[in-house]
């Protein structure tokens, strides 16, 4: 959502400030601001719009300050607005705070601080952040923001200048992310990694309740309570040329296109042949919890939720597990049943979805095994669960998640593959499972090769408002990320069922104008889906279908037909999701829209 960048250093702080910030416009944002210490005063500007309004507000002056920070605000608290844009500054405009996050009794103390005197100028909880630290401010900035957030309820990613301690950039964490690039005699923090990267590939990641003093030539890490902390210095593998777009128009076709690669490195050194399952290191450990275990919950949210749902279908046919699925946004609220056995598997492209992490804490609170399926190196997720995966696809840059998704499902294959082989299925059946997966690669790439035949069935979307997805056993799910694909970037409204389920409700919304895009794969289900498309055909409703190579029996029954190669059931959502995801991209281009930076929307969601 937010993005903060800050710098202390030797090097001039705008451009570094800048550059970072611009690595985090993928997130999200309406406004943005910047703050600097020079020449004995703090310089603030701030804008609604993107970045480029910042950068033409400061209007080609260079700043020779070597320390700063910026955001870009994602509206919660107050509309879009200057008053409203970070950084915030206390009644003397000597401190300035950028942050991510909600301050859920801000306004108490927004009240309480009125009534001790302090003007507020904006509608935002950050404000309040601003002036609590003001009231402990006892000429130790570290001490004062420390002191504040004692006081704060709610969630923080936070960094705070002081004209009084011109050297010293703090930071601090509570559910929303921060993490420092350690450099040579320079510190560059960020709410993700890759506005660092340009500059060292070293980073420290903060825990809740955790601040960190930084000087030039000093780190201090410390808790709320003022306990000192050590920290690890993690190292990336990212570089900075996975944050480009590689010559394609936009970072999502992109990340459309680097699939093949993506899938492969999932699954790259985790094939055990001999053994006819997957290498997964971190699950090494836990040989015993998998056969003893009973049941299965996963949770997630958006496109994690979906690639879930396709583990659901894996792991009851692989593992003979039963498998629920839920929303990680109604987990922690409601009182999920967690017997002995069970395991629950969390899934984040960012790690730091707070629905999410909500659930994880939840689940580990009630004493259960906790496996994460994560993206990113360090991130909460992966550091608070008992085990888990990395996806290894890379920076994410497109809102719209892709190469996750995809990615996601070949872990949570491999994972499907160990409980199997661990419970259920022998060896024969999971080596097939292994040179199907190891075929994969190479069928995405194929179905990019005719990115020109969904170039032409968007062309029948230009005057859509509204669509229906269906699709049956692990088509549901296809369905039901293509309908969300086309919602975010588009801005069409669609919908996706189960097939069997349009007659319960939605074949009411079917006209000339309401096309369908059924996933008609040859499968156990495929005459069933044969006959869903026949009752949209029967009320005039055009039909996009999604089929396996050579099947001649759909050509008659859909306006428009997209083959995929031949795979089995439970790699077919692999596949069938790539011809959505273009259509989805191209619908939206046709459209005029910014694809990487849909409206309202936010790459990673860190509020409830």
């Amino acid at each position: 959502m937010c993005g903060i960048v800050g710098y202390i250093g030797a090097r001039q702080a705008q451009r570094i400030l800048l550059a970072g910030i611009k690595r985090l416009e993928y997130r999200g944002y309406d406004s943005a601001g910047i703050a600097m210490i020079e020449d004995g005063k703090i310089a603030r500007t701030r804008v609604v719009g993107r970045v480029a309004a910042l950068e033409e507000a400061l209007n080609g002056r260079r700043s020779p300050a070597t320390i700063g920070i910026v955001h870009t605000r994602w509206a919660t608290h107050g509309r879009p607005s200057e008053a409203n844009a970070h950084p915030h500054a206390d009644c003397t405009g000597r401190i300035v705070v950028v942050h991510n996050g909600i301050i859920e009794n801000f306004e108490y103390l927004r009240e309480r601080l009125r009534a001790e005197g302090h003007a507020f100028t904006s509608e935002t909880d950050t404000e309040t952040i601003a002036h609590l630290i003001e009231k402990h401010h006892e000429g130790d900035i570290t001490k004062a923001v420390r002191a504040a957030l004692k006081e704060v309820e709610g969630t923080y990613g936070l960094a705070v200048l002081s004209l009084d301690e011109p050297d010293t950039l703090v930071v601090a964490r509570n559910g929303s992310p921060v993490c420092i690039g350690v450099g040579d005699g320079e510190y560059v923090v960020a709410s993700d990694p890759s506005a660092i990267i340009e500059y060292t590939r070293r980073l420290i990641f903060l825990d809740d309740h955790e601040i960190a003093a930084l000087r030039t030539d000093e780190l201090r890490t410390f808790t709320i309570e003022n306990v000192p902390t050590v920290k690890q210095v993690e190292e990336v593998k990212w570089d900075v040329g996975m944050l480009s777009t590689g010559g394609f128009e936009t970072f999502m076709l992109k990340e459309i296109h680097e699939q093949p690669d993506t899938i492969r490195n999932a699954f790259r050194g985790r094939l055990d042949i001999q053994g006819a399952t997957a290498r997964l290191g971190g699950l090494h450990a836990l040989g015993r919890e998998l056969v003893q275990t009973r049941k299965i919950i996963i949770t997630a949210c958006g496109t994690a939720l979906h690639a879930g749902m396709v583990a659901e279908y894996l792991l009851e046919d692989v593992a003979r597990l039963p498998v629920e699925i839920e929303f990680a946004s109604e987990f922690r609220y409601r009182n999920p049943v967690l017997e002995f056995g069970t395991v629950v598997i969390v899934i984040s492209q960012s790690g730091e979805t707070a629905d999410t992490i909500a659930a994880l804490r939840e689940a580990k609170r009630r004493g259960v095994l906790v496996l994460a399926v994560s993206n990113v190196i360090g991130s909460t997720i992966a550091r608070e669960s008992d085990a888990g995966v990395y996806i290894h696809a890379g920076p994410e840059i497109g809102v719209a998640s892709t190469k996750a998704f995809t990615s996601q499902i070949t872990v949570l294959y491999l994972m499907s593959l160990l409980f199997g082989r661990a419970r259920h299925i022998g060896a024969p059946e999971g080596l097939h499972m292994i040179r199907e997966l190891e075929a994969i690669p190479d069928k995405v790439r194929s179905i990019l090769s005719r990115e020109d035949e969904i170039k032409e069935i968007a062309r029948a979307f230009d005057d859509v408002q509204s669509c229906l997805y269906l699709g049956r056993g692990y088509g549901y799910p296809v369905a039901l990320e293509g309908a969300l694909k086309l919602k975010e970037i588009s801005y069409v409204h669609a919908e996706g069922y189960p097939a069997a389920e349009m007659k319960h409700g939605p074949i009411a919304l079917i006209t000339p104008h309401v096309p369908s895009v059924v996933i008609a794969t040859k499968s156990d289900v495929y005459e069933k889906i044969r006959g869903n498309i026949e009752e949209v055909k029967a009320r005039g409703g055009p039909v996009i279908a999604i089929a396996t190579q050579g099947d001649e029996e759909i050509r008659d029954r859909a306006e428009h037909l997209f083959w995929i190669p031949e795979c089995p059931d439970a790699l077919m959502p692999i596949l069938a999701v790539v011809p959505l995801q273009l259509l989805a991209y191209h619908v939206a281009r046709n459209r005029g829209l910014d694809v990487d930076k849909p409206r309202n929307l936010a790459k990673s969601v860190t509020v409830e």
